[in-house]
């Protein structure tokens, strides 16, 4: 297939030239310069300081990417039982067998488990395949468990998985609420922004809820060490001190929601002496909180995995937008609750469908309507009509022999997910394991029955989506290495041998971006909140040029949207954002004599998911070099413990 790379011709004689791109790694989705020398090798690399996200900010993973994008360790061509292979037979047996099961077993029997790390338009042939043409709805990512919890918060509240925020309310902000996020470590640029607004404006107060004190609390004025799992006391509290103390927007509530009673009375019960109770802190910090949001016109509440990563992740999320709601802090400058992306692409990837339980473009599996309209602009000969295998539950399908072919791409399951065991015994009892990746070697690839090079950054070719809306150009910069293709032309390539002639004879991700981009503005009229209608008609020139821009774009917002919802109008069947009951549930981990502590997972600064590309480069290491156990003081005295003393950990529920 055709080389989606930019024509090289635009370059004149031997002058470098300086391209921009998109950086790989979190959310936050910075803009990147690179130079590119005529001889094809990347020379410079820096952050490009008119792009909206980091205006030439790099934290130290972005600033290294030079370093880690050797051609060392790469998977260079397909392989097949560990041997060799060429992309024909590679493509043929992937075909083949997957056409095998799905006529022996059904379309259930197979399933695809993708990552935030595709692009856009990697994402959106593979859910095409699998949905429209398969038939079932058995794809899920890896943002599953990152992200999914603020999707079924944002949708029951808003009707649509909308974030309303954009990273200038997190300067414009006069109380700032960060929520089991670690973001000085986890999204070092955007604190480097909130840092810098802190700076011009000392009035800001940040407020950090964290069990731990991580380094994000050395901005903090105030920091809650709540115990672990408590937010939504903690939230429903607040809703109930609100209340009490009539500060609440009555007139908005009013004029754009519905339910605030039921949840004003499911509340009730949260007094300041309760809520300090279960969140173990004292209800002089607690009431200095609630004071400081009560009194406050201007609030973000900002969280990530601290909230989402959880049995109640969900409620935990509804929880805090039920108080901006009620307070009428959403839809303006410096106002509203903004979840913070933790994977390059896992937005894109919520809005081509790559979970199990939605349709391309913000549609719903279970609306006959957004079927037909998905079924008849693909063309495609079925159409998912039931909620798929989620991610943890694909892996337990998978194990019981129920789903009977995998193909993953792009992430590694074996370190990311949780219960190692069982994905192992998982992949060891499948029939097929496909693994689309750009290393050689991982821990997940050890399972593959055929491995297919994909390309990696700076050969990828197409767009993401970061935490504030925003869809930026990740562009190739280099030829594919070895024999790699990117990952939209290998599903393409198997689709075709699968026989599936029509709807996967794209050349460039350009033709890709427009059929997305066209699907989301059929039946729409202003029903969805995903509206591209302003780029479905954009030129292959058009496409390579485009620059950061934040959906919706249309008519109404031909330069795109910052905020949602300044109008008070939601995506919901009345218009009216919706107050959801949420209920305090303890975590399913409790401790007990047995097992006294709490084991945290946080995410270490200078490294990127299993290391496969930031471990490349030495200067990575240097903030920390292996893994390691923090614990109190008094514990570790407890329990004869020392710096630098090598530990094992073992849970109720791992018998290692």
């Amino acid at each position: 297939m055709p080389s989606s790379r930019p024509p090289q011709k635009q370059r004149k004689g031997n002058a470098p030239s300086m391209l921009n791109t998109t950086c790989p790694y979190c959310g936050v989705g910075c803009g990147v310069e690179v130079q590119v020398g005529a001889d094809n090798k990347l020379t410079d690399l820096k952050g490009s300081s008119d792009h909206p996200a980091n205006f030439g900010r790099l934290c130290v993973k972005g600033s290294k990417l030079l370093e880690t994008n050797s051609a060392s360790g790469r998977l260079h061509s397909p392989m097949i039982d560990g041997n060799k292979a060429s992309w024909e037979e590679a493509i043929a047996q992937v075909a083949s067998k997957f056409n095998q099961l799905i006529a022996e077993h059904g379309p259930d029997s197979v399933a695809f488990y993708v990552s935030g790390q595709l692009l856009t338009e990697d994402y959106y042939v593979a859910n095409k395949l699998m949905k429209g043409y398969i038939g079932t709805a058995n794809i899920d990512t890896n943002s599953r468990l990152c992200m999914s919890s603020a999707v079924a918060a944002y949708k029951r509240a808003f009707g649509a998985d909308a974030v309303p925020c954009c990273y200038e309310d997190l300067e414009q902000t006069e109380l700032l609420i960060l929520v089991g996020s670690n973001a000085a470590w986890t999204h070092p640029v955007l604190f480097q922004r909130i840092e810098r607004a802190k700076k011009l404006n000392p009035d800001i107060q940040v407020v950090t809820i964290d069990p731990r004190r991580t380094a994000t609390s050395e901005l903090a004025d105030l920091h809650l060490a709540i115990k672990p799992g408590t937010d939504v006391a903690l939230f429903n509290g607040l809703l109930a001190y609100l209340a009490t103390q009539d500060v609440l927007d009555i007139n908005y509530i009013s004029a754009h929601t519905q339910g605030v009673a039921q949840v004003l009375n499911n509340c009730a019960f949260w007094t300041l002496a309760k809520v300090a109770q279960q969140c173990d802190i004292t209800e002089l910090d607690l009431i200095s909180f609630y004071k400081l949001f009560s009194q406050t016109d201007k609030v973000v509440t900002a969280y990530c995995m601290g909230v989402n990563q959880s049995t109640s992740g969900t409620d935990k999320a509804s929880s805090i937008i039920n108080c901006h709601l009620a307070t009428g802090k959403i839809g303006r400058e410096g106002c509203g609750p903004f979840s913070l992306t933790g994977q390059p692409n896992a937005m894109g990837g919520r809005e081509v469908g790559g979970l199990a339980n939605m349709l391309a473009c913000h549609m719903d599996i279970d609306n006959p309507e957004h079927r037909k309209t998905v079924q008849t602009y693909w063309q495609s000969p079925k159409i998912a009509d039931k909620v798929g295998l989620k991610a943890v539950d694909l892996f337990e399908n998978i194990n019981n022999a129920k789903v009977k072919a995998v193909w993953i791409m792009a992430t590694n399951p074996m370190v990311s997910m949780p219960n190692r065991q069982k994905i192992a015994e998982a992949l060891n009892k499948c029939e097929l394991v496909v693994v689309s990746d750009c290393v050689a070697k991982n821990d997940t690839l050890d399972y593959a029955h055929i491995a297919l090079p994909a390309t990696g950054w700076s050969e990828k070719d197409g767009t993401v989506t970061n935490s504030e809306r925003r869809i930026s150009r990740q562009r190739g910069l280099l030829p594919a290495a070895g024999e790699a293709k990117h990952d939209w032309q290998i599903i393409c390539e198997v689709a075709k041998a699968m026989g599936f002639d029509k709807g996967f004879n794209f050349d460039s991700p350009s033709e890709i971006f427009a059929e997305y981009t066209g699907l989301t503005q059929v039946d729409n009229q202003g029903s969805r909140d995903l509206d591209l209608s302003g780029l479905c008609d954009l030129t292959e020139t058009q496409y390579n040029r485009l620059k950061p821009v934040q959906w919706p774009v249309n008519k109404q917002s031909p330069d795109g949207t910052k905020r949602l919802f300044s109008d008070g109008k939601f995506y919901t069947s009345t218009g009216k954002a919706q107050f959801v009951v949420t209920e305090f549930t303890a975590p399913e981990q409790l401790t007990n004599s047995d097992y006294p502590f709490v084991l945290n997972s946080g995410r270490v600064r200078d490294q990127w998911h299993t290391m496969t590309r930031t471990g490349k480069t030495s200067e990575l290491t240097a903030h920390v070099n292996r893994p390691y156990l923090a614990i109190h003081a008094k514990d570790a005295g407890s329990l004869g413990l020392i710096n630098d003393d090598l530990v094992s950990l073992n849970a109720a529920h791992f018998k290692g």
